[in-house]
């Protein structure tokens, strides 16, 4: 078996080509962009290695949002074929009525859902965790450890999804996705056959018939839960503490199990591992039988912990994240680990009372979006009431010193609506500041209400020809096409300015944005200049 050093990204993606991957689907977001960019840029030798056939049915694809990747999927596995589609965990919420639904019909090709939590927000508005929304969905739940298990996980997960005609979700934190360990690899698996699924009724989810696909998918939960349960481990040893993990809670773990044991004269905790979902009930039951008190470690929310409540009988103590005895918070560490298991800390090397200055993230220099935020506060300095919306992208630093302009950021696509949303109350210049890519993903249809309720609403379009927060990914329209879809979806084509976002048209630029927040109606002002870090990564492609 060849080894190669993967990141937990890397690993899934290669993973899923030696499955026998058809078709892979994603919109960027940290901490999961890697999966798509390591399946195209090695796209080219997964083709050759196939089949002669099988190679012009492969694609590995970025769409317009997450919606609309995982529809492409579901089209995919329709006709037989295996399908992969990645994203961040908020991503998975933009995605929820595909996702939620596609439990319900008769997955023919694997269909695998990669989705990748943010415990810490390093890139991220929450920390919400995707393992709920697995629950919600019903949908079975593969949790990896480390990085050999994404890719043997990935692999066992296409088959699982076949065999029991259901998606699966394999779920991610920000630490294994971005680190590194050595993976081996197995033989590549050939695609499957294009065969469209037989039964048409298992896809169409009309009432009557969604009804049964209900109730069939109800009775597949005895069977997920058995499963999980054999693929769980159990080793009753110390009668005192027994501990729970999952995920890259083990890794925490065992990093400290060592200490714990020399505490205990040689003695190690009694240890249950669950890697899947829904989690079976038998082997915490056994490990309640054995033990005292139970630690249950695990990244995201104490969803095992919530999970245990009258499994076993009362009162056995369950610590962890509702405990306190882990913070509620953030991502684990193996220091925080060592605390909760009650061994003292480690000796540190670093040395106390160092200042280290701050360093907040900053606008690349030259970026065009500089330009755009400082046109915009001098248009608005002579104005007594305003209102700035931004959106999700790294124009979103504005928000901070020395430009302090926007005053809120929610979600995808929010920025239009939220600015739209206060001027129909009354608030004046009401502005909308977005990305380009942001725009595609999900600002359009906000605009299509301004224009539908005439709503007095300035938007900004930013467009840097780019994805650049995620890495500079390409966007899935060009920039020259914007003027047009601004038009098509309804703004007076008098009212859509396209500007040069540079210091050079700094005045310029500054009366165009005050005369269309003179407007009462909606405008659209679209700032375009080529994002700096895009213009290099081009230079070295």
């Amino acid at each position: 078996m060849p080894e190669f050093v993967f990141s937990g990204d890397e690993a899934i993606a290669r993973g899923a080509m030696d499955a026998g991957l058809s078709g892979a689907f994603a919109y960027p977001g940290t901490p999961s962009t890697e999966i798509m960019e390591y399946l195209q840029d090695n796209l080219g030798e997964y083709k050759a290695a196939l089949a002669e056939g099988d190679r012009p049915q492969v694609v590995a694809q970025w769409c317009s949002n997450e919606k609309t990747a995982y529809e492409s999927a579901l089209g995919v596995s329709f006709v037989g074929r295996r399908a992969m589609v990645s994203m961040k965990h908020v991503g998975l919420n933009v995605a929820a009525d595909p996702f939620t639904n596609s439990a319900l019909v008769g997955i023919k090709g694997g269909l695998v859902v990669v989705v990748a939590d943010d415990p810490g927000m390093h890139s991220s508005q929450d920390e919400q965790d995707s393992r709920v929304l697995a629950d919600f969905a019903r949908v079975p739940c593969f949790e990896p450890s480390d990085q050999q298990e994404a890719y043997d996980m990935t692999r066992a997960a296409f088959d699982y999804s076949e065999e029991h005609g259901v998606p699966v979700m394999l779920r991610v934190t920000t630490r294994l996705a971005h680190a590194r360990a050595s993976v081996a690899t197995n033989a590549q698996r050939s695609p499957n056959a294009l065969e469209k699924c037989g039964d048409p009724s298992a896809w169409i989810l009309m009432p009557a018939m969604a009804r049964k696909r209900w109730a069939a998918l109800l009775g597949k939960s005895t069977r997920f839960r058995a499963d999980a349960e054999d693929a769980s481990s159990l080793e009753l040893r110390d009668a005192g503490l027994g501990v729970i993990t999952c995920g890259l809670g083990l890794r925490y773990y065992l990093e400290n199990e060592g200490d714990w044991a020399a505490a205990h004269s040689g003695a190690r905790p009694s240890h249950l591992h669950i890697g899947r979902y829904p989690m079976g009930n038998e082997k915490i039951r056994l490990l309640a039988a054995h033990v005292e008190r139970i630690l249950v470690i695990e990244e995201g929310y104490p969803y095992i912990e919530r999970a245990m409540a009258g499994v076993f009988p009362a009162p056995l103590p369950v610590l962890g994240r509702l405990s306190g005895a882990l913070p509620e918070a953030g991502e684990l560490s193996a220091d925080s680990v060592r605390a909760a298991l009650g061994l003292s800390p480690k000796a540190s090397a670093a040395k106390a009372g160092i200042p280290i200055p701050q360093r907040p993230p900053q606008f690349c220099q030259g970026c065009p979006h500089a330009d755009s935020i400082t046109a915009l506060k001098e248009a608005l300095s002579d104005e007594a009431e305003f209102y700035v919306a931004s959106d999700i992208g790294c124009y979103t630093l504005s928000a901070l010193p020395p430009y302090s302009a926007v005053e809120s950021c929610v979600d995808m696509g929010a920025s239009v609506g939220m600015a739209r949303g206060a001027s129909c109350v009354g608030q004046k210049r009401a502005v909308g500041v977005i990305g380009d890519s942001t725009f595609y993903h999900s600002g359009m249809t906000n605009l299509l209400d301004a224009v539908a309720h005439k709503t007095r609403l300035t938007v900004l379009i930013l467009d840097n020809s780019t994805t650049g927060m995620t890495g500079a990914q390409p966007t899935i329209a060009p920039g020259s096409r914007m003027a047009e879809l601004v038009a098509g979806l309804g703004v007076e084509r008098e009212h859509i300015r396209a500007l040069e976002a540079h210091r050079k048209n700094h005045e310029a630029n500054v009366a165009a944005i005050r005369e269309e927040l003179g407007y009462d109606g909606v405008s659209v002002i679209i700032l375009r200049r080529e994002c700096l870090e895009h213009l290099k990564k081009m230079r070295q492609a």
